[in-house]
């Protein structure tokens, strides 16, 4: 694998380690892998460094569901224009085109369920050429971004000194 594959590999796990311990890790040269993630960034490779939040465990319970939408494509764009809209809804986290009997899925959070209901029937159903959406609200979130948020069972185990 190369230097930029290793690099990205680690940032993804873990976006506020520093070059330098990049460096070591690899074992190699600072300046390189620096040289590397500024290439990345300035490239679009790297869209951004993030955060994995655990909103609940922070007091603020946010609602958020999976909406499958059907759509008509169009010649020439296919559902590129169409998702373009609705990736611009401040509601919508991610949009993604599927196979299987829907075309996009919508990745939505709001306040309340009523406020991700609302949205679906007043903006994204409004959307011209989407022909039909289905709604799959978020109960439990086990894992996201490969980090999973089920707190550990407790360890009943007596302890054993020597």
């Amino acid at each position: 694998m190369n230097d930029l594959h290793d690099i990205l590999k680690i940032l993804e796990k873990d976006g506020r380690i520093t070059s330098s311990q990049i460096a070591d890790m690899l074992q190699k040269p600072l300046e390189d892998v620096e040289r590397v993630i500024a290439g990345a960034e300035a490239s679009g490779v790297i869209r951004r460094y993030k955060a994995v939040v655990d909103w609940e465990k922070a007091g603020d319970h946010r609602v958020a569901a999976f909406i499958d939408v059907k759509v008509t494509p169009t010649r020439g764009v296919g559902f590129d224009d169409v998702a373009e809209r609705i990736y611009n809804f401040r509601e919508v986290v991610s949009v993604y085109l599927v196979s299987g009997e829907y075309d996009l899925r919508v990745v939505v959070e709001g306040s309340t369920m009523q406020e991700v209901a609302n949205f679906v029937s007043q903006k994204l159903a409004t959307v011209d050429r989407v022909q039909s959406t289905a709604s799959h609200f978020v109960l439990k979130r086990y894992k996201e971004d490969r980090e999973i948020f089920a707190d550990a069972p407790p360890d009943h185990r007596l302890a054993v000194t020597p």
